[in-house]
Parts: structure tokens; C-alpha cells; sequence
């Protein structure tokens, strides 16, 4: 085989288990001994002292190597035994499953409702005539008579389906005699309308549900039983055959089932989680409208029944059709119905040549208790279907004691200490070896204290704030006559003799890569921008990201209520907009998956549907002392109150923001730590915290500016903000500088985006009439490709605020847009708009982003109880927003590629700066 064609794996055991084997340990430790100091040391026999601290260090090692080869379990046990590893780490049902993207999948989430014995999922036809001339758009073709053939053409509506039902038969003890049968039906058919949207694909809807229609079907038979059978037991499984065969039952396993029918794990769990079981999706595939009724099959089916003997004669008929000639051994089924037994078919039993009368009610009994049979096995399915998670035996592994106090006695440097007797010369000697020990032991307890941290380190919802450990060495005789300043806790011996080496931020970057390399997740590209963007606060940033991608990866459920749609379970849904509560269509993360997914992955702290246009940065313009409008600005808290402001006037509104952003990007880089270290000297006036300088007034009242360090210390670019706020105590001083760095790093948030389905903006589907006032505008020019003429079908149009930090960045627009086409289902077309400016910063009749907010939130809150049906005006409004949304691009000038410097701050190269978007 050439080189090329061989398959580079990687081992999934690359464990020696060298560290378990005390003898090769010896040799290896000897063997360097030999290499290191072979010329003056050639004793190596077991009663030389190096070769006792030799064979000590080699157990020291195997005890390690044992306590790290204990079954993955018991490693990542916690110690408090009320809480479990499920609460560490995804199971099955979180991270395996996902939402219903197939056909199969819709089918398996339906028929897991009580009342629904089968269905299926079909498109919904609905033909659209296009006047090109006039670029209009009818369901009704009449509209366009008077149009020349060439001017016109159709297409067909996609993400639409119908769903045919085949509904349990009704129970004679809910439904006695003419119960309420129709209004049971009613309520399933709301239940799936409700559960469907809960459920819906990107781009798709669901417009009616039917119920199956029957074709009649005779089965008449004469069979004879064998001496001993019960004939109406027979006759109860013969007509159960029938019906199972006509229209067949889906049978749900327990999760043993599956793995006992053969199914892997990632096969069982593929698709939606039911909560009734499992179904075997083989058989769902199986379970599809009947398109033949063969007499060979029914034959078949009798015959395996037990208690039948022989059947005598046999036959089916078209029960519609029984005029026709028809085949006696196959009837077709009418498209799109069910087969059903009529009233014409009939069944003779005997016995030997008795006749039998069969009674009627013993039937209806047996054949409720076959039924019975059947829904207490799908009731054990239930029960099990949930993969059990091991339980650990908690160890405690960071428990260690000084390899020291396993010396022999005569080294005096263990428990017992030397004798009295002992000579001066000879205690030093003891101390001596204990120092040169304690290396050892504070290494190895450091090991010890790691391996006790693995369960936390790789835990999705890591929360350590340092990734290298170590522990205090207790049991070693007279320490304080070794040791001066050791800490009494394990916390602060880890921050006095690791800080230094623990890069905190880089080393959970990389745990964090490696946890989303385990999901083939990356974030190399965005990571890459942030450093352009934030600098030093960038690795900061990306943790921050990383971490809420991981917590929020898999599926939060609490019984069969969602608590947390995962971004990878999730990733190809649509938002839920059917019979929703105001709360629950704006302000609300009832989002689509991939709005989610997206913001995530950008690093986009609220990705909820609100109003974009209200932010807490003000800018604001003002005529200065020489007579020059100048503009400044604040950023406001949640209560509206002042918490930074600008220290100069600038000539623009674009100056301002670049310094406003440069104010929160040199706060976000100091960290909360290095406040309170800040806190622990003496205040001064103009002291120097992080990026923060405290200013003492001469009332002794204090406040803080933001300054960037970069700056000549003479130069205005010095301090680029300032609190305008006064404090009595550095308390106060402290918690306020705490309070604006948190304020900045969780709830200040402009970011945002709007995802609208252009398949929701349709004109109402059922109805008869053209509606041509209410469709979106066609694209179309005679002499240029502009298809396709549909603009609905798997059509998305993306919103978001332009006026941004990041977003104003085209290398991070470049990189946005790349993950929204990477993220959306490869069948759906995304159109992309930066648009708008806060509010109240230009008139609202010119605000984009504040009239697509208002048209979108009325449209949803007029949809949401109308369904099909659409409000004219809401449906009108949005249409004629997003059909004028503008696209806003950062501002700057033309420059020479040859320039040293750009004076303006903002450029564009010429065939490097994307100006427009598809």
C-alpha cells in the first residue's frame, strides 16, 4: 500500500503502564544514576541511602499511577454523595438526541401522543402565478388573463406540509355510545398544531391536519379451530391480524430492547426523545399507508394465529366497488387512504364439521385485553429510557502522606525522630535529607491535588479560576524547623508558589478546545478577531464565549418541560411563534436554534428577540464654549443613571464612539482580581488600578477616570473617561469600580440580530382568492439571472445593528456573515443586512432598526393566534420594512495602500473591502 492510501489513526490506548510497574521504575531511575554519576558513585546495592530514596520515589510513583488507573467513575465521583455525574456532564438524553428534522422524525413525535395510532407527513401543494411584467405575485391565475405567456410563470410553495392522522379508535368507556368523539379528535389535533410548532424546522409550517379516509374492504372467511381453542379468543386475534395489517400498530421499546435488537447507542437515540419508549424506525418506515390488500397476506396472518386449524374458504372484496370486476386475490387501495373492514365481511367458525356461534361481547373482552396487553408493554418501554450513568465510589484521591515516614527508623527522619543520643552533626544531617525530601513530597502531593481536580477541569461547567493545584505537606516531623512562611491552606500555598506559573486564561482556553474538539466545535477564527478587537481582554472574552457554548451544547430538560434548547440539538429549528403570550414573542428567548447557535458562537451575550434600537450608550450633541456643535457621550446603567462619560468633545459622532469603546474595552481588560489587589495599598490620589486612576478631591471625597496606559502621560489621549460620581470611602470606590466592571462584562449589551422566515410572511394559503396586494416584491429584469422568482420558500433574511463595536468592524462582519451561511441548513438562502442607528439618534421615520422592530412585533402579535390567516396592515408593514432595509457601512475614505498612516481612522482598499451583499 502507498504511503498516500494508509489511514493515520490515533490510538485510543497509548498507556504504557510504565508507572505502574515498580521494577522497570528502579531499573530506569538506576540506569540515569549510572549515566549522571557513574564515575563516583558504584554502589548500587539496596543498603546505600540513594538507592533507598530511589526505591521510595519508584512507589511513590506506582501509588500515583494506581490511584490514576482507578475506573473513570470513581475519579470523577464528587465527594458530596447527593450529587451525581449527571450533574457534571451531559447524558444521552441531553446531548444525543435532537429535534425532529425527518419525516420519520415528525411521524415518531406525533404518534408518541396518546390518541394517534399513525401518520404521515405530506406537502402541501399551493401554486404561485408570477406576473413578471408587473412583478406581482396570485394564488389565482385568473389575475394575470390578460398577460402575455411569456410574462408569466409559477412555482410552488416549499416548507409546507399536511399531516394525515389515523386516530386511535375511540374507548367505549370515554366514548359510550355517541360520545364526544369529534371533540377528542379536536384536542389531539391542537395538541400536534402546539407540539409541531414547539418542533418546527427552519423555514417550514404546518398547515392543515386531516384525517386518514377509509377504504372499505370485505374479508370473508370459514376456518376451522383446533378441538381445544377458545373461538371467541380466535376470533378476537383474527380480526386484531386484520386491523394490525390494514393499518399497523407502532411498537415502542425499552432501551434494553433496542440494544438487544442490535442498535448502537447513536442509533437509538437519533431524532426527538419520545416519552413513551423507543420506536424502531425499520418498522416506522414499515408502518406506511397500505397501497395493496393481498388475500395471500391475510391468509397468512390467520393462519399463524394459534388455535387455528385449517381455513376452508376465504375471500376479500372492494366494498365500494363490488359491482366491478375486481382480482379475488388483490385490491388496490385509493392514494392516501387507509384500508378498513366493512360491515360486508364476515367470519364462520367450527369444529370438526360443528358450526360455532361465536358471542359477540367475549370478543369486545378479549380484544380490550390483547389491547391492554400491548399499552402495558409500551408502559414498560417507558420506564426504560435512560442510559445509566455509572455511579462512582467517591476516592479520595489528593489524600497523601510524606514518602519521609517510610524510611527506615534509622534515617531519624520520621515519626520517631532521632534518639536523644544523637549528635549535633547528626540531627543536622537528619534535617538536611528532610529539606532535600520535601522537594519530593511537595511535588507529589501537587500530582495528588491534581488528579483530584479532573472531575472539575473537564466538567462543562467549569468554574476554577486557577488550572494548577497543589496542597499543603502535613506529616512531617518538626516542618517549621524546614520551612519558613508556609501557608496554612492549600489555596494560598497554590497562589504563593504556582501563581506565576498558572496562565489561567491560556491554560482553560486550551481545556476548553479541548472539550469542543470532543463536539468537532472550533473557535480558532473568532478568537483570532477578538485579539484585533479587545487586545489583551480578548483570551478573557473567548473564554467567556467558549464556556457559554459548552454549558448551553446540550439539552436542559425537567420532565417534559425544555429548560434549555441545546445549540447542537437544536441547531436547525425555527422559534415557536404558535398561540404564544406577548412575554413569549418579544423580550423572550424564544429564538430559532440558529440565532442561538450563531450568537454563540460569535460571542453574542443576549441573542433574545427586543428592541435593538435602545441601548444604554448615549451619544449626544452639544455647541461648545467657541460656538462648534461637538458631540459626547455616556453609557447608562440599568436605572439610567450616568456611569461613564466622555472627558473631551469630538467633531463626530464616529470619534466619539471609537472612544467610548475604547473606554469599555480598557475596563473589561482589568480584571476584578487586580481591583481588589488594588484596594490592599493605601489610596492616593491619581493611584493607578489596572486602567483605572483614583482621583481624591480636596473635600476628601474620591471618584476614578479611565485611562489608557499607552498614552504619553502629558497627552489628553491620557484619560479617555471618567465617573462623575463621587465616593465617601475607598469601600465605595471599590464596589463601584467592581459594579462598572461587572456591569460591562454580563449586562452591557447592544448585539444583537433579528432572523425572520420569509415562509411566515405568506398570504393565507387556504384561502381561494389571489390576495396579490399582500405578497413581497418578486425580483426580475428581463436580460439578467434573477432566479428564482420565489421569495419565500427556504428564504431568511438576517437583521442586525450595524452601528456596533464589533459590527462595525467589516473583518468581523466578514466573519459573522461566514458563520451564518456556515450555521443555516444548506437548502436556505440568507440575505444579510447591517442596518440602522440607536434610537432617538435620527428621526424614527428614517430609524431602519427601530421601524423593522415595531412592524415585527406587531406582525408576531397579530400571528400568533391566526395562523394560516394573516393581518393585512401587520403583514403589509413588515413587507414594505424589510423590502427598504439599507445596509450601513462604517464610514472612511479612499486612501494610497502606500500611506504610513491613516489620519481618519477608518479606510476602505478598493477590491479588499466588501460594499454590498446577496
Amino acid at each position: 500500500m502507498s504511503e498516500i492510501d494508509k489511514h493515520i489513526t490515533i490510538p485510543k490506548n497509548v498507556s504504557t503502564e510504565n508507572d505502574l510497574d515498580y521494577h522497570w521504575l528502579r531499573q530506569r531511575g538506576q540506569e540515569y544514576i549510572e549515566q549522571l554519576a557513574g564515575n563516583v558513585w558504584t554502589d548500587y546495592n539496596s543498603h546505600d541511602p540513594g538507592i533507598t530514596i530511589l526505591e521510595l520515589l519508584c512507589y511513590a510513583i506506582t501509588d500515583l499511577g494506581a490511584r490514576i488507573s482507578m475506573p473513570l467513575e470513581n475519579l470523577l465521583a464528587p465527594a458530596d454523595q447527593t450529587t451525581s455525574l449527571k450533574e457534571q456532564f451531559f447524558d444521552a438524553t441531553e446531548i444525543l438526541p435532537s429535534k425532529p428534522v425527518t419525516e420519520a422524525d415528525y411521524r415518531k413525535l406525533f404518534i408518541d401522543i396518546d390518541g394517534v395510532k399513525n401518520c404521515w407527513l405530506q406537502p402541501f401543494n399551493k401554486t404561485v402565478f408570477a406576473n413578471l411584467k408587473h412583478k406581482q405575485l396570485s394564488y389565482d391565475e385568473g389575475d394575470f388573463d390578460a398577460i402575455d405567456a411569456d410574462d408569466k410563470t409559477s412555482f410552488m410553495l416549499n416548507g409546507l406540509y399536511k399531516l394525515i392522522v389515523d386516530f386511535d379508535e375511540p374507548n367505549e368507556d370515554k366514548f359510550p355510545g355517541t360520545g364526544d368523539k369529534k371533540g377528542e379528535i379536536e384536542r389531539i389535533k391542537n395538541e400536534i398544531f402546539a407540539i409541531y410548532h414547539r418542533n418546527r424546522n427552519l423555514c417550514e409550517d404546518l398547515v392543515k391536519i386531516e384525517e386518514v379516509q377509509t377504504h372499505a374492504i370485505a374479508v370473508c372467511a370459514n376456518i376451522e379451530v383446533e378441538p381445544d381453542a377458545n373461538e371467541e379468543m380466535v376470533h378476537a386475534r383474527v380480526l386484531e391480524a386484520i386491523d394490525n395489517y390494514f393499518s399497523p400498530d407502532i411498537t415502542y421499546y425499552s432501551l434494553q430492547q433496542m440494544l438487544n435488537k442490535g442498535y448502537g447507542t447513536e442509533q437509538i437515540f437519533e431524532g426527538p426523545l419520545l416519552q413513551n419508549g423507543f420506536i424502531d424506525t425499520v418498522e416506522l418506515e414499515n408502518a406506511k399507508l397500505r397501497e395493496q390488500v393481498r388475500l395471500s397476506d391475510i391468509m397468512q396472518l390467520i393462519m399463524a394465529i394459534d388455535g387455528v386449524k385449517v381455513i376452508h374458504e376465504i375471500s376479500i372484496k372492494d366494498c365500494k366497488n363490488a359491482s366491478d370486476e375486481n382480482n379475488e386475490w388483490l385490491i388496490c387501495v385509493e392514494q392516501g387512504k387507509k384500508p378498513k373492514l366493512c360491515a360486508d365481511s364476515a367470519f364462520s367458525y367450527k369444529k370438526g364439521v360443528l358450526p360455532l356461534n361465536v358471542n359477540s361481547l367475549l370478543v369486545r373482552k378479549f380484544r380490550q385485553e390483547i389491547r391492554a396487553a400491548k399499552l402495558e408493554a409500551n408502559q414498560a418501554a417507558k420506564a426504560d429510557r435512560h442510559l445509566k450513568i455509572p455511579t462512582g465510589t467517591f476516592t479520595d484521591v489528593k489524600k497523601t502522606t510524606s514518602i519521609q515516614n517510610h524510611f527506615p527508623e534509622v534515617y531519624g527522619i520520621g515519626e520517631s525522630g532521632l534518639t536523644s543520643q544523637a549528635t549535633v552533626k547528626r540531627k543536622v544531617q537528619a534535617k538536611q535529607l528532610q529539606g532535600y525530601l520535601l522537594f519530593f513530597d511537595q511535588v507529589l502531593a501537587s500530582y495528588f491535588a491534581h488528579l483530584n481536580q479532573v472531575k472539575n477541569l473537564l466538567a462543562v461547567d467549569n468554574s476554577l479560576a486557577t488550572t494548577y493545584f497543589t496542597q499543603v505537606v502535613t506529616d512531617v516531623l518538626d516542618f517549621s524547623d524546614l520551612v519558613n512562611d508556609y501557608p496554612a491552606n492549600d489555596e494560598e500555598l497554590t497562589r504563593k508558589i504556582l501563581a506565576g506559573l498558572d496562565d489561567n486564561i491560556n491554560r482553560k482556553n486550551q481545556i476548553l478546545d479541548h472539550l469542543l474538539g470532543r463536539f468537532a466545535e472550533k473557535f480558532t477564527d473568532y478568537a483570532f478577531l477578538m485579539k484585533q478587537l479587545y487586545g489583551s481582554y480578548a483570551d478573557r472574552a473567548v473564554v467567556n464565549a467558549k464556556q457559554n457554548f459548552l454549558l448551553e451544547y446540550g439539552e436542559k430538560a425537567n420532565g417534559n418541560q425544555i429548560l434549555n434548547k441545546g445549540i447542537s440539538n437544536w441547531r436547525g429549528s425555527a422559534f415557536n411563534y404558535y398561540h404564544q403570550s406577548p412575554e413569549h414573542l418579544w423580550d423572550t428567548h424564544n429564538v430559532s436554534g440558529l440565532q442561538k447557535r450563531v450568537a454563540r458562537l460569535c460571542g453574542i451575550k443576549d441573542f433574545s428577540r427586543r428592541n435593538l434600537s435602545e441601548s444604554y450608550v448615549e451619544i449626544y450633541e452639544l455647541t461648545n464654549v467657541d460656538g462648534k456643535d461637538v458631540f459626547r457621550w455616556h453609557i447608562n446603567n440599568q436605572n439610567g443613571i450616568h456611569i461613564l462619560s466622555a472627558t473631551e468633545d469630538y467633531p463626530a459622532p464616529r470619534y466619539a464612539e471609537e472612544e467610548l469603546y475604547q473606554a469599555v474595552v480598557k475596563i473589561l481588560e482589568t480584571t476584578p482580581e487586580e481591583i481588589i489587589a488594588g484596594f490592599e495599598k493605601e489610596l492616593t490620589d491619581q493611584l493607578v488600578i489596572g486602567n483605572f486612576e483614583v482621583q481624591l478631591s480636596d473635600q476628601g471625597k474620591y471618584s476614578f477616570n479611565i485611562i489608557n496606559l499607552n498614552a504619553n502621560p502629558e497627552s489628553t489621549d491620557r484619560i479617555i473617561a471618567r465617573q462623575f460620581i463621587y465616593y465617601n470611602s475607598p469601600p465605595d470606590l471599590k464596589e463601584a469600580m467592581l459594579d462598572i466592571q461587572r456591569f460591562l462584562s454580563k449586562d452591557f449589551a447592544e448585539e444583537g440580530m433579528f432572523i425572520i422566515e420569509h415562509i411566515l410572511l405568506r398570504p393565507d394559503v387556504t384561502s381561494l382568492h389571489g390576495l396579490t396586494k399582500q405578497f413581497m416584491p418578486i425580483c426580475f429584469k428581463k436580460d439578467e439571472d434573477c432566479m428564482p422568482i420565489d421569495p419565500y420558500s427556504y428564504r431568511v433574511t438576517v437583521v442586525l445593528p450595524g452601528w456596533t463595536y464589533r459590527f462595525a468592524n467589516v473583518d468581523f462582519r466578514n466573519f459573522m456573515e461566514e458563520q451564518i451561511r456556515r450555521e443555516l441548513p444548506a437548502h436556505v438562502l440568507a440575505r444579510i443586512c447591517w442596518i440602522g442607528n440607536r434610537k432617538d439618534k435620527v428621526k424614527e421615520e428614517d430609524n431602519d432598526m427601530l421601524k423593522l422592530e415595531n412592524a415585527w412585533k406587531t406582525f408576531l402579535l397579530k400571528k400568533t393566534n391566526l395562523n394560516q390567516a394573516q393581518d393585512k396592515l401587520s403583514l403589509h408593514e413588515l413587507i414594505k420594512v424589510i423590502s427598504e432595509l439599507t445596509t450601513i457601512y462604517p464610514a472612511g475614505r479612499l486612501i494610497d495602500c502606500d500611506e504610513e498612516e491613516d489620519k481618519t481612522g477608518g479606510r476602505i482598499v478598493l477590491g479588499r473591502t466588501n460594499i454590498g451583499n446577496l
